[in-house]
């Protein structure tokens, strides 16, 4: 084979995964300017959607502010729950579990990551809810209702039970992907604390953790992404109350995110200012999930230069 052939074959290979990278870019580039386009009347209606907090169709008046509040308190209250118990689940995965509970505990977490949306749905609405409402909301309400945030009624569809099916949801996602990572850890840097004397837990805490914190932080914000996007699952739970937090600032509170607000509508809006109102709702998700994705990058990026000059 001469060096022609190989150049060519070379060239054409460089080409060829150039061009699949573009068409990622460029589909992106579609959904971004598509939705752009879509939301210029809503836009051009009101600039300051996002910090309304009324949505009247008969009026014409949208605002955002309820939905996007419910968004991002429902993903943050989702991934606080997840990171504990996804740490805990790789952890034990990783140092104690013995082999037949790691396969059986495998296959449990690659099941729960397949499971469709509207399947956790149907669990939260009929199972969950009942459950979090007698065992959860009218115990504490009982208890501490007197504080705004853990007041009633108890109604079980909430703003608390949405992040609760959403942690469910996310906890695959991030115990796969730290499982992966402390397993990494490499051998030579566990048996020189173990030679030391250093406990399980001593080697996790200052071996393990450490050597795999910027994959771990990727992963969880991997989780938040699919936590803020989500739909079926949580339009069947939240509630759909366009009202939170304006009305009750209470977790136990009905509540509506983007996601649920417009797969509620979408269908059923016949007028274009409130089609192209919904639309925006979508733009500005879009644009939360690039602020979220590209501020972790540079998290990232500082730790990791921070790390490299130590």
């Amino acid at each position: 084979m001469n060096k022609k052939s190989i150049f060519f074959k070379d060239s054409a290979f460089k080409y060829l995964v150039g061009g699949a990278s573009m068409v990622v870019v460029g589909f992106f580039a579609m959904i971004f300017v598509m939705l752009a386009i879509r939301s210029y009347p809503s836009i051009v209606n009101d600039p300051l959607m996002v910090f309304g907090s009324t949505w009247d169709v008969n009026s014409g008046i949208f605002g955002g502010l309820p939905a996007i509040m419910g968004t991002l308190a429902s993903s943050a209250i989702a991934v606080a729950f997840a990171i504990p118990i996804s740490l805990g689940m790789s952890v034990f995965f990783t140092e104690y579990a013995p082999r037949r509970v790691r396969a059986a505990l495998s296959v449990v977490i690659d099941i729960m990551a397949t499971i469709p949306s509207v399947i956790f749905g149907i669990w939260g609405l009929w199972i969950i809810a009942p459950l979090v409402k007698n065992y959860v909301q009218e115990p504490i309400i009982g208890s501490i209702g007197f504080i705004p945030l853990f007041s009633g009624p108890a109604y079980g569809l909430s703003l608390f039970l949405a992040s609760l099916v959403l942690t469910f949801m996310i906890v695959p996602i991030i115990s796969s992907l730290t499982i992966s990572l402390l397993s990494s850890t490499p051998a030579e840097l566990r048996e020189a604390m173990i030679s030391l004397g250093a406990t399980r837990w001593e080697v996790v805490r200052h071996v393990a953790l450490p050597f795999s914190k910027l994959g771990i932080f990727a992963a969880i914000i991997l989780a938040l992404g699919r936590a803020l996007g989500e739909t079926m699952a949580v339009t069947m739970v939240i509630g759909n109350s366009f009202m939170w937090p304006f009305s009750s600032v209470s977790l136990f509170s009905p509540a509506s995110t983007i996601t649920s607000k417009i797969a509620s509508e979408l269908y059923e809006a016949v007028d274009m200012l409130h089609v192209s109102s919904l639309i925006e709702l979508g733009l500005i998700l879009l644009v939360i999930t690039l602020t979220v994705n590209f501020s972790a990058r540079l998290i990232i990026t500082r730790i990791s230069r921070r790390g490299a000059t130590q």
